[in-house]
């Protein structure tokens, strides 16, 4: 395979995001890549503390919104903050849960020098090799989709012991026994009953359930699971491994299981049903299902050697998401499924005001789209959960969600402070993703009723302004403050994301519907009020003119409507747009993307912003300074293990972000090269999918577009945008068939717009006429 593919290192892991992460959507490992002695990490993506929500206790019965509005409109935002405190639920999201680790000396460590670890991006196989006594030594070891197991054959070696299991969690039962020749290793038992954030100071942090299952086998919460593990000499002289897991979630409504007995069996189902198999069939099974998401799309800056590392992080974002979210699965979350804390950072949940979002920004254009489910799932469901905090916390019709969610689909505000607690939005956020989900060609059911539950909740949550503009209230900007006198404040009216999201939401549901909620939404567009700009020429964050507390703060929510919403452009709202990049520039003047998911989204920006050189410096960043040593995506914690934790939002966003570096299509056309990165001189992407249903490949030479194929998706006049310096392009059909094409009108400076009558599903090339020759 292509060396452009694979991730080579020279020492095993340092720390477990130096690990080389394999999953099936499901189930997850970490490897750590020890010479003779193999560490997994093990995972499973239902795997959580708690259980189904009770009924909702939290504020209702006197409502405090009047009066949170009023004080709000009296412009005492200190005292807004202290009402907005009395309008929290009575507690957080419970925490992903680790399986436990398993650990297999499988031979002598013999010459370290002969050591070598690497992942193969384009197989999905990690691979660890290094001299024993006898010999050369290899593992390789894969996550199976289709046989629903963890494989991991050693060859050139005797075990020098069967594995073992430790978990975190206490009264883990292990029984190890031999059948048929083969050694099992069975482990059982329960995640805690709730687990508190690891921001939160209070006792007892972890709480574990000794209550005895009911006759069905459930519990109230604190799920059960089993791990399952045969070990096994096969005929050809191999030694490997075969593992499965199985949880107790049932699902999110629904009591989850600690029968033991059940799901030792459940767990080892897998595990049996594959052990007359061969390795190679198991393999061949694995990789066949595995590359027909990976070759969907490739993008090859081999021509270009200083991009090599951009390239393989390119390949690296679309290998986690393919192992962390398949259909079927729950929503990758902050950690996709690797973790091994019982109490990780942010308790490794989807955090909605940006990191799940983020994780999901490739799925669509990198052809990924199917992947892309799990968190359609997630919404759906927070739609339904999401009415009661709606109707309790703000007396509004619809469904709210707030800063981030669990398996159990919590939806109100947890305690703490205003500047996160605070912000109602997340189902407005999330619903783009349901639009984007039909936009890019996929089924556009959720789209509607998304957009309705939004729609009605925003219009309850408008008021008029002074200036009978419709404003948000209450309205924060994600976990930033303004700077209020001697203090600091975050809850007021008309921050411009939530501004963002709501011109959004509204906009599109008049799109899709014609029912007096349409119409309700059409009167309410008409008076909302616009972001504003303010006297140094930067959008605004707040309603006016107020300082900033973090003036580097890590998040550039302000800027949602330029990325990843698609209101601001440069030809349609060009005040805007300069406003949005003047905002931009004063973010990063002081610090901002000093994690590696806010230098992600950086990196989108500047692919709208036509800010090469600052795409170029972004990746540079993600890659020297925000990724650990098996290209994982950071975020600097002092307090962690090796100073940061994984988090890997950053590594989806740097895919989205450079996915628009050469391939836009936002503006109802399709923008080829549009942010170039100088270092990216010569190379080609096929594969890309664009709204509208088209699909583009490209290729382009010392920074010059040579080609490009154009799958349309949607019957219609076809806008093809490219640089000006592109030379004169010929554009003939599938069959060879030369296409008249005309200027198009609107074209911003430095590019060029042309047009024809695209048919669905034909194929169209064009080609520069330098390449005919």
């Amino acid at each position: 395979m292509s060396a452009r593919h694979r991730i080579r290192l020279s020492t095993p892991a340092a720390h477990f995001h130096d690990g080389f992460p394999l999953g099936n959507g499901a189930l997850g490992a970490m490897l750590h890549g020890g010479a003779g002695a193999e560490r997994f990490d093990l995972n499973l993506d239902t795997l959580w503390s708690g259980g189904p929500l009770p009924a909702e206790e939290g504020p209702a019965p006197g409502l405090l919104l009047p009066e949170l509005r009023e004080v709000i409109r009296k412009g005492d935002f200190v005292q807004a903050d202290g009402l907005a405190r009395r309008m929290q639920g009575p507690g957080w999201t419970e925490s992903y849960q680790p399986l436990g680790r398993l650990d297999w000396h499988y031979a002598t460590t013999g010459q370290a020098d002969d050591y070598g670890r690497e992942l193969d991006l384009a197989q999905a196989i990690a691979t660890t090799r290094h001299r024993g006594d006898g010999g050369p030594v290899e593992l390789s070891a894969f996550v199976s989709a289709p046989a629903g197991v963890l494989v991991a054959s050693v060859t050139g070696a005797e075990p020098l012991a069967p594995p073992s299991f430790t978990s975190p969690h206490p009264g883990v039962q292990v029984s190890e026994f031999d059948e048929g020749g083969t050694r099992w290793l069975v482990a059982t038992g329960r995640v805690p009953a709730h687990v508190l954030p690891n921001y939160v100071d209070q006792q007892p942090a972890i709480v574990y359930a000794d209550d005895e299952p009911d006759q069905d086998g459930t519990v109230a919460a604190g799920m059960g699971f089993a791990v399952a593990v045969a070990l096994q000499r096969t005929s050809s002289g191999e030694v490997r491994l075969i593992a499965s897991a199985a949880s107790g979630f049932r699902g999110f409504d629904r009591r989850p299981s600690a029968d033991l007995a059940a799901l030792a069996e459940q767990a080892r189902g897998p595990v049996a049903s594959t052990l007359a198999r061969s390795t190679a069939e198991l393999r061949a099974g694995h990789i066949e299902d595995y590359r027909g998401y990976f070759y969907r799309v490739d993008l090859d800056l081999s021509a270009s050697p200083d991009a090599a590392r951009a390239e393989l992080f390119y390949h690296y974002g679309r290998y986690l998401l393919i192992s962390s979210s398949r259909p079927g699965t729950q929503a990758a979350n902050l950690q996709g499924i690797w973790n091994a804390d019982v109490r990780p950072g942010w308790s490794c949940n989807y955090t909605t005001n940006i990191n799940v979002q983020m994780n999901y920004w490739p799925a669509e254009p990198t052809g990924l789209q199917d992947l892309h489910g799990p968190l359609l799932d997630l919404i759906r469901d927070l739609v339904a959960t999401g009415a009661t905090t709606a109707r309790r916390y703000y007396g509004a019709a619809g469904s709210a969600a707030h800063h981030n969610t669990d398996i159990w689909r919590f939806t109100t505000p947890v305690i703490g402070e205003p500047w996160f607690t605070t912000w109602p939005s997340a189902l407005l956020w999330l619903a783009a993703h349901a639009w984007d989900h039909a936009e890019y060609g996929g089924a556009g059911d959720l789209a509607l009723p998304v957009l309705r539950a939004g729609t009605e909740f925003a219009l309850d949550l408008l008021v008029p302004d002074e200036d009978g503009r419709l404003v948000m209230s209450p309205s924060t900007s994600p976990e930033h403050r303004f700077l209020v006198a001697d203090s600091h404040a975050a809850t007021s009216e008309g921050a411009a994301m939530d501004q963002e999201l709501i011109h959004e939401v509204l906009t599109r549901y008049t799109r899709l519907a014609s029912d007096d909620l349409a119409e309700r939404a059409r009167s309410a567009l008409a008076l909302l009020r616009p972001v504003a700009v303010g006297d140094d020429g930067a959008l605004l964050e707040w309603y006016g003119e107020r300082p900033s507390h973090e003036p580097g703060h890590r998040h550039v929510s302000h800027l949602y409507g330029l990325y990843p919403g698609t209101r601001i452009t440069e030809s349609g709202t060009p005040r805007d747009f300069d406003a949005a990049r003047r905002a931009l520039r004063t973010r990063l003047e002081n610090g901002s993307g000093h994690t590696g998911w806010s230098q992600a989204w950086i990196l989108c920006l500047a692919a709208r912003l036509r800010d090469a050189e600052l795409a170029e410096r972004s990746i540079a960043i993600l890659l020297d300074e925000l990724s650990s040593e098996s290209l994982l995506d950071l975020h600097p914690h002092g307090s962690w293990p090796g100073g940061h934790i994984f988090q890997i939002d950053g590594n989806f966003g740097a895919v989205a972000g450079m996915t628009e570096l050469l391939v836009q299509s936002h503006e109802q056309l399709v923008s080829l090269l549009k942010t170039l990165p100088p270092s990216w001189h010569s190379g080609s992407v096929r594969g890309i999918r664009c709204r509208g249903g088209h699909r583009v490949d490209l290729t382009w030479r010392v920074g010059t577009l040579v080609s490009a194929d154009i799958t349309i998706g949607r019957p219609g006049p076809a806008i093809l945008d490219v640089p000006c310096d592109t030379p004169p392009l010929t554009i003939v059909d599938e069959d060879g068939t030369l296409v008249p094409h005309t200027e198009a009108e609107g074209a911003i400076p430095g590019r060029r717009r042309l047009t024809w009558d695209g048919l669905s599903a034909r194929r169209y090339t064009a080609r520069t006429t330098t390449s005919e020759r």
